[in-house]
């Protein structure tokens, strides 16, 4: 349990405020059309493939959870038969990722969702969500949930909230500042200053 008022952070660590949401019904669908973009499902990702599609997602974010991960661990979760991997591709680039985690008996976890900056801003993010809401609830399951952080787009949780999830918990989370292990470059995410 964290003390109330402020926690110093140690040298070299990140700390963010997670917030976690959650439905337990599809909500109705909306009709929103393909910003010019493919849905790619890739069955049997390369692990060096995913962690470049992860990092151009997730750079100005702080991702980093997936590129400490060496290739065993990452490709044992990507070839999961639970575990559903899709780019968003535009004009051969892959521009977007989606991660559906299906692992847990009756959940998905809304893994990873993210857009690259070349399609932010262009309703991509909403043809995306629907796109997951519709592949998350074809399956027998009946709760989907997703976090974000205070580390991601400032827009991320109202967008969730938008598409039907609902906060039901918060954590604060501390770790290593991935810029400072090497994991991401020391350019990444600017407005995060590197202590």
């Amino acid at each position: 349990m964290l003390p109330d008022g402020y926690s110093d952070v140690p040298e070299g660590k990140l700390a963010a405020v997670v917030t976690h949401l959650q439905m337990f019904a599809r909500p109705a669908p909306r009709d929103v059309a393909p910003p010019n973009v493919d849905l790619v499902a890739h069955a049997d990702p390369d692990p060096d493939w995913y962690r470049a599609l992860f990092t151009r997602v997730g750079r100005d974010w702080l991702w980093f959870s997936r590129l400490g991960m060496d290739n065993a661990a990452l490709t044992a979760i990507l070839r999961d038969p639970r575990v559903a991997v899709f780019s968003v591709r535009r004009e051969g680039q892959d521009l977007g990722l989606l991660e559906l985690d299906f692992r847990a008996e009756g959940d998905c976890e809304l893994a990873y969702f993210g857009l690259a900056p070349e399609l932010q801003g262009q309703r991509a993010g909403r043809w995306l969500m629907e796109e997951a809401l519709t592949r998350a609830w074809a399956a027998p399951i009946t709760r989907l949930h997703v976090h974000t952080c205070t580390l991601d787009s400032p827009a991320a949780l109202g967008f969730y909230i938008r598409s039907g999830f609902t906060p039901y918990r918060r954590q604060v989370e501390v770790a290593d500042d991935p810029r400072r292990t090497g994991q991401l470059p020391r350019g990444a995410a600017p407005k995060v200053p590197i202590l």
